[in-house]
């Protein structure tokens, strides 16, 4: 720390000084600044630091403010509104020392060193780098925006910029293992600019800036070069950009001192914490929730692996899923809110899916859950059923109170997935012995807590015909799963047959027999796991179209569906 304090003592003296390239009136201003850093200041209000200067000589401090202009355009000081370009705007701003000179107090000099083939040993040094980037793109954004594009400064923080960034590729090409945050941001396809969007708002989270870096304009000016590149770039901020439709940023809004709508975005919580806590986060979610639902002993914690667009659905059903997808954005949620439709910002839905078994309900409930990033709470309707008169209903209210427990300790509200829900949900019965009237009160308990109910719900049965018209009403959307016609059933085969395996013959010719057989998705999965079974014990394991055959006829005679039409196609 030499440099540092060399120039606290005296600054026209220091080493440092002639690379600051500015008058001795400037560095009195740094320097003051610096030894405030010593008091754990970091932030000043122009007016009160040149009054801290100066004392109160409002002359003095008038003939500062250009001084005041120079240090932002050299890129040692930052401020909290870069748009500030009338001098007496700069009194009520707050500035900031910036990265650069930070740096150079610290090293002595600016420039940048690339370690010789190092990787990033952890995140935080990945994500130094890309605060550090940040400061420079701010500090050419002043820069160009006070019409010194060409100027010395200018180039010299372009081409720091520029040796960063080769910096950044060259470690991140180096380092093995893969950050969360850059996981993160390929699972999101993110563009450059929206990274740079990206790392600018996390540099506030972590610094705690208040600058209006998170404003639109502000942010938008980073990655933009002329008026048209600012039209152009705005549409990365609005509600169909990869950053808020994928839930990294969201944003407030407040209304400015000119009757306009201003807003200010921010890293979304759950973003953060994984960002922040890499390797606790899910690993700590996952326990709190694992232990919740092992207090419970109700319901059991499914893990979904494949998300909506890995599965294969009819078009139609595909289409219904996708505007659900839409609708329980949570922006979408407010608005509704705000519009008086719902009470609350949670998401909230009530399904149905219904079809014969093996048709895909459960796998799609699944499928749904991992799209909407949320745990899926399973449980199986039949073990509420019990022998004991009174005891079902008891367990009915306990399904729906545990899992209102479990919601309200969990960050993410899981989905609750209701399975074979024939029992609940089936049309009540007039008259009858005790054990239909046990029914029945089961039924109005079970049908009072769905009307209640907050959160995510999936039901299936298998016949939506016996479906209680109370019940009916009480759901969002009934969804129909269908045998899959012989177009899909070839996808469904393809999508399963072993990889890197030998056939008898060419795959697309066994592909287009084998879809011919009318089989549900369920019966393809199991009848291809089945034969993989078998062959894998072969000296010459090669699959063979009699072996698929006969899983095929096998699947048909033990099928309890009560669908007798399985079976060979004429």
């Amino acid at each position: 720390m030499q440099y540092f304090f060399d120039f606290i003592h005296s600054p026209s003296q220091s080493t440092i000084f002639a690379l600051l390239k500015c008058t001795d009136e400037q560095a009195k201003i740094l320097q003051h600044m610096a030894k405030a850093l010593l008091e754990g200041e970091n932030e000043f209000n122009t007016l009160a630091l040149l009054e801290s200067l100066l004392g109160e000589d409002k002359k003095q401090i008038l003939l500062y403010l250009p001084h005041i202009r120079s240090l932002l355009e050299l890129g040692w000081i930052t401020q909290s509104s870069p748009s500030s370009r009338a001098l007496l705007e700069l009194l009520g701003d707050t500035i900031y020392l910036s990265h650069s000179f930070l740096k150079l107090l610290e090293d002595g000099h600016l420039e940048i060193n690339p370690p010789e083939n190092k990787p990033y040993e952890d995140h935080l040094e990945y994500l130094k780098d890309q605060f550090l980037r940040i400061d420079l793109l701010v500090q050419l954004a002043n820069l160009k925006f006070s019409y010194k594009a060409d100027s010395p400064s200018f180039s010299r923080t372009a081409y720091r910029l520029n040796m960063l960034e080769q910096q950044i590729t060259q470690r991140l090409a180096l380092t093995q293992h893969n950050f969360d945050i850059i996981a993160m941001i390929k699972e999101a396809e993110l563009t450059s600019k929206e990274q740079i969007i990206f790392f600018a708002l996390l540099r506030e989270e972590y610094y705690g800036g208040e600058s209006n870096l998170r404003e639109m304009n502000a942010l938008i000016e980073l990655i933009s070069q002329n008026e048209y590149d600012r039209i152009k770039n705005r549409s990365l901020l609005d509600e169909k950009g990869a950053l808020l439709e994928k839930n990294l940023i969201d944003y407030d809004e407040y209304l400015s001192p000119f009757g306009g709508i201003n807003r200010t975005y921010f890293i979304t919580e759950d973003i953060l914490q994984k960002i922040i806590h890499p390797t606790k986060h899910k690993a700590k979610a996952k326990a709190i929730l694992s232990n919740l639902i092992q207090e419970q002993e109700i319901f059991e914690l499914l893990e979904p692996k494949k998300n909506l667009s890995e599965i294969i659905l009819p078009k139609d059903v595909r289409q219904t899923l996708e505007h659900l997808l839409k609708q329980m954005d949570p922006k979408v949620a407010s608005r509704l809110k705000s519009w008086g439709i719902k009470d609350k910002k949670t998401l909230e839905a009530k399904i149905i899916f219904y079809g014969s078994a093996g048709t895909g309900k459960t796998l799609t409930a699944l499928a749904l859950a991992k799209s909407l990033k949320k745990p899926l709470l399973h449980l199986d309707c039949s073990k509420i059923l019990s022998m004991y008169v009174g005891e079902s209903e008891k367990n009915v209210r306990k399904i729906f109170d545990s899992y209102k427990e479990i919601a309200q300790k969990s960050k993410n509200e899981p989905i609750l997935l209701l399975n074979e829900a024939d029992q609940f949900l089936s049309t009540r019965t007039t008259g009858g012995g005790g054990a239909e009237k046990m029914h029945n009160q089961m039924q109005n308990i079970f049908l009072e807590q769905i009307e209640k109910f907050e959160g995510i719900l999936i039901a299936t049965t298998n016949l939506l015909e016996t479906l209680d018209p109370a019940f009916s009403r009480r759901f969002n959307y009934k969804i129909e799963f269908k045998r899959p016609t012989q177009e899909q059933r070839l996808a469904i085969w393809d999508l399963h047959l072993p990889k890197n395996a030998n056939f008898s013959i060419p795959q697309d010719q066994m592909l287009a027999e084998l879809s011919q057989y009318d089989l549900s998705g369920g019966q393809i999965a199991l009848v291809i796991k089945n034969t993989a079974y078998k062959v894998a014990t072969r000296e010459n394991p090669t699959f063979l179209i009699d072996d698929f055959l006969e899983e095929i006829q096998k699947e048909k005679d033990s099928n309890f569906d009560g669908e007798k039409n399985v079976g060979f196609i004429p």
